[in-house]
């Protein structure tokens, strides 16, 4: 879903006025690219030299945060975002198989986004559902003691 310009130049200024408020505590980055992420759903080059500019650092220093954190994203996220859990538990019992059946259905590999906006496939660690292995999370909801041949059936509820 993307933003009209009004609403982008809306959540610029409440970004700017979020940085301007809080650029003098102590270790302001990361609260400062949560704001944007929150904002944004992703963090752009653009919004990256805004905070940058605000907080009077290198572009590549946020970079740096945003690329090292797994919470922020450079790339904005589909509707639904999809995790299938890689953890150990959920591997061993053929995470790597779901993964790859996900990746099929909808047709682009994990990391990136349907070219309608509608998904986002990530490979995730542990969200702590091992014993319902191997998970696979939409969004708030969570699919667990999963096989392939689910797969399909499983996203046709939310291509709906």
């Amino acid at each position: 879903m993307s933003l009209s310009n009004e609403q982008k130049a809306q959540k610029m200024q409440e970004l700017q006025s979020y940085i301007d408020l809080h650029k003098s505590d102590k270790g302001p980055l990361m609260p400062i690219m949560q704001k944007a992420q929150e904002l944004f759903g992703y963090l752009s080059l653009e919004t990256q030299s805004v905070i940058a500019d605000g907080l009077g650092i290198p572009v590549s220093e946020v970079y740096g945060v945003a690329t090292f954190y797994a919470q922020f994203s450079l790339e904005p996220k589909g509707e639904y975002v999809i995790g299938v859990c890689t953890g150990t538990a959920c591997y061993v019992k053929g995470a790597q198989a779901v993964l790859e059946e996900v990746e099929k259905v909808l047709g682009v590999p994990k990391g990136k986004t349907t070219s309608d906006g509608r998904f986002t496939i990530q490979d995730t660690r542990c969200i702590g559902c091992c014993g319902l292995a191997p998970v696979m999370v939409i969004n708030d909801d969570v699919y667990g003691r999963l096989v392939p041949s689910d797969i399909p059936g499983i996203i046709e509820k939310y291509k709906a």
